[in-house]
């Protein structure tokens, strides 16, 4: 193992290489709570494809495994290290190489943040939908690796939607380049799109070229407040089927409320079991028109109260009581977050079931999530030093993924499966897709040392 270390301190940069563990004690762990967790041989710090490249190829040759990461905003653990891996991170290839505004494009390193490459665009008159809450500090090469969802995807659709193309460092150190700058192009299978979700364990992505649209209009926004979850949860399903086009549709429960405003000083209402936040960037009377039909048809599912911002700024308020959310309930004690996606007309159902669970089990649960699209992130909130209640809050972690699961759902819609969902992958595939899935895997990473052990356990 010293001879690795040695081999890459010959072919990086002085700044490129970590090896004190005090340094690397920070690069162990993603954002996932009980996911075990290794001590690095070293950290390489990548400012360019080819530190990546000359790494991969160290550790190929000794058959070191490796273990990609990006912010470390993840909440799967697929980003945490193993006992004498290399851990390649991303974070310092932070550059966006190119804008261009004709062809609807920008190229981009791994390590720029969302939000920095959502301003810079928008600086140019285009938009990247994407979105995650955590969009301040989570990279694009997070969310390319775990196909990251977002506030908008409702109307929007998802990371993998505006993949053109990608550069992915291979497990055996040969730069793959796939994908195309122009609209159309079926050349091939389409291997950007493996690569997009496969959580590092198919390649290591060094440059993404990612697909914009002109910018859209300023948003109109509304908040409803309900007695009941499964008032709003119906509420949602008639929204959906009128037909109105929404930039966004999120929920927050009465926990949830709670905890941001403890946390940011906000004003939000809690008074109310459960309130939907709605926009329309559809722009001037459509706008205007969308967001009245949702609140008329709040009013007729039993809202108590239907607010209109009066302003971009009133909207960017309750927009940030969203975004914090999770951060706000991690103040109330140890959380345990889920990222389950049902379909729409299961969403009441769904909503009613974990007040159902909540109480049976006597744990706290702040729901929370993307209504538009089913999307929802029941969080778990406990004291870890009570051992009574962490294994509650165990059982009503996999709980929601079993009633997940029941009403035809999904395990994960955007966090991805990492280690901490790595059983339930199996409950929700079955044996045939595992067999493709490792088949896939030993075909690009025969030797099995990218990411090994994450998404489908060897």
């Amino acid at each position: 193992m010293s001879d690795v270390v040695e081999q890459l301190r010959q072919v990086l940069p002085p700044e490129a290489l970590v090896t004190d563990p005090d340094r690397m004690e920070s690069y162990r762990y993603d954002r996932a709570m009980f996911c075990p967790a290794g001590m690095p041989l070293a950290v390489v710090l990548a400012r360019e494809t080819a530190h990546v490249q000359a790494a991969v190829r160290i550790a190929a040759e000794a058959g070191v495994p490796i273990v990609p990461q990006g912010a470390r905003s993840g909440l799967s653990g697929a980003a945490n290290a193993l006992d004498g891996c290399i851990v390649i991170s991303l974070e310092k290839m932070d550059k966006i190489l190119a804008i261009e505004p004709v062809d609807r494009y920008v190229v981009t390193q791994p390590g720029v943040y969302n939000a920095v490459l959502s301003r810079a665009v928008a600086e140019q008159g285009l938009f990247y939908p994407p979105d995650p809450s955590s969009w301040e500090f989570c990279s694009i090469g997070g969310n390319l690796s775990t196909n990251s969802g977002g506030l908008c995807c409702v109307k929007y659709g998802v990371t993998t939607d505006y993949v053109l193309g990608l550069e992915v460092v291979l497990a055996d150190g040969r730069i793959l380049r796939t994908g195309r700058k122009t609209v159309k192009g079926v050349a091939g299978y389409d291997l950007a799109k493996l690569i997009v979700g496969s959580e590092g364990t198919l390649g290591i992505i060094t440059e993404a070229t990612l697909a914009l649209r002109p910018q859209a209009a300023k948003p109109k926004t509304m908040a409803a407040l309900f007695g009941s979850g499964v008032e709003a949860g119906n509420a949602i399903l008639e929204i959906i089927r009128s037909g109105v086009s929404l930039s966004l549709l999120e929920i927050m429960d009465r926990t949830t409320i709670q905890a941001v405003n403890k946390y940011k000083r906000m004003d939000l209402p809690e008074e109310a079991a459960a309130m939907l936040i709605a926009q329309s960037d559809a722009g001037g009377e459509a706008g205007a028109s969308d967001v009245a039909t949702v609140a008329k048809l709040c009013r007729d599912n039993g809202a108590l109260e239907c607010i209109e911002a009066e302003d971009d700024a009133e909207g960017e308020l309750l927009l940030e009581g969203r975004r914090v959310a999770l951060t706000a309930l991690e103040e109330l004690g140890t959380t345990m977050i889920d990222d389950v996606a049902v379909p729409r007309s299961r969403l009441a159902e769904f909503i009613g079931r974990l007040e159902q669970l909540s109480a049976e089990l006597d744990i706290t649960i702040g729901v929370l999530g993307h209504a538009g699209d089913g999307n929802m992130h029941p969080t778990v909130v406990f004291d870890q030093t009570d051992p009574d209640q962490a294994e509650r809050a165990q059982q009503a972690f996999d709980r929601v993924m079993e009633i997940g699961l029941e009403l035809g759902g999904t395990i994960t819609g955007e966090h991805g499966v990492g280690v901490l969902k790595r059983a339930w992958l199996a409950e929700e595939v079955g044996p045939v897709s595992l067999d493709v899935h490792r088949a896939i895997k030993k075909a690009l990473d025969p030797k099995n040392l990218l990411n090994p052990g994450k998404i489908v356990a060897e």
